[in-house]
């Protein structure tokens, strides 16, 4: 059924994308690999902490991805695991029944990489565009180091304190259904 991922940890950084066009001029620029764009569905379950979401990319495995971030903006840590699923509409179905569904987030995802950073480029179902920076630490390594890179990356792409957004895209789905 499942693969058990090793625990991981990211330094992330997330902001709304005001002109989409530009990103992806500055990350040509930059020299970024461009990795393609990916076709993503999240279904977010209901949980005590953290997150718990099933993914599912047209074309490649699903993943439940369990994580735990402060929602604040600008740059934080965030610790992960995520397993690999060959039964992906079972599993839905079953954490389903057992926790309940809190929104399902459609997203096409254009991917770069620089550096060991990734680079999306999102477009949200219901939400407009975004921008999102990761750095991913292997092992025992420090998130921290990626933290100069990162303010780079905002100043290259002429990120401001307003754009910058705290929480995940479930979060704002789910604020935009209460107004």
């Amino acid at each position: 059924m499942a693969r058990i991922g090793a625990p991981c940890r990211n330094l992330e950084l997330k902001a709304k994308d005001r002109d989409p066009a530009r990103s992806l001029e500055v990350c040509e620029a930059l020299g970024a690999e461009d990795r393609g764009a990916l076709v993503q569905k999240d279904t977010y379950f209901e949980t005590a902490r953290g997150r718990l979401k099933l993914r599912e990319e047209a074309g490649a495995n699903a993943h439940l991805i369990a994580y735990e971030r402060p929602d604040l903006p600008g740059h934080k840590e965030s610790q992960y695991r995520i397993i690999r699923v060959d039964d992906p509409t079972g599993l839905r179905e079953a954490l389903s029944a057992v926790l309940g569904i809190s929104v399902v987030v459609s997203k096409t995802r254009r991917l770069f990489v620089l550096a060991s950073t990734r680079i999306h480029l999102d477009r949200v179902d219901g939400l407009g565009h975004f921008i999102e920076f990761e750095g991913v630490v292997s092992g025992d390594g420090d998130p921290g180091r990626f933290a100069p890179l990162l303010a780079d990356l905002r100043r290259s792409f002429a990120i401001s304190e307003g754009d910058l957004v705290g929480g995940s895209y479930s979060d704002l789905l789910r604020a935009a259904a209460e107004v």
